[in-house]
């Protein structure tokens, strides 16, 4: 049974009019020394009565401590990762945010392993804006083609 997870990728124009995104550094000890093909778009999972849309807004929310903003989303469909057995659901909204502003949601790990100890470490540690080539490179792969399907409907350079 595929797990379904949906989130936003906020993008805004940067001076010159080259689109950038915000993309979330996964946290905990695992990514920690990780910076290329270590970021994420704000995601996560719902159930099957969740609509993927309220989702990716609440998901947004809790792992970055605010609301996004305002405005129509684009989506953007849907990527099979992990052989299928999770299918990811994003969604575009022009906007900003003050990467200073992030308050990120947390989770629990035992840390280190079989210690017996558990920890809690932010679901994002950081947030940055990207432009779309460089977002390319520091997305996780699989998330590589929601840049691609954004930039393919953005007018401009």
């Amino acid at each position: 049974m595929a797990v379904s997870s949906a989130g936003l990728l906020l993008y805004r124009h940067a001076p010159g009019g080259r689109a950038e995104v915000l993309l979330g550094h996964m946290g905990g000890p695992y990514w920690a020394r990780k910076d290329d093909g270590a970021w994420s778009i704000p995601k996560g999972e719902h159930g099957p009565d969740e609509d993927a849309a309220a989702a990716a807004e609440r998901e947004f929310t809790e792992e970055l401590g605010h609301r996004p903003p305002a405005g129509p989303s684009l989506e953007l469909g849907t990527v099979a990762q992990r052989g299928g057995r999770k299918q990811i659901t994003v969604f575009a909204r022009e906007g900003d945010f003050d990467p200073a502003a992030l308050r990120p949601g947390t989770f629990d790990l035992e840390w280190p392993p079989r210690s017996g100890r558990t920890q809690a470490f932010p679901e994002i540690d950081r947030v940055a804006w990207f432009d779309l080539d460089a977002a390319r490179r520091k997305l996780v792969a699989a998330q590589v083609e929601f840049v691609d399907r954004l930039a393919a409907r953005l007018p401009g350079p």
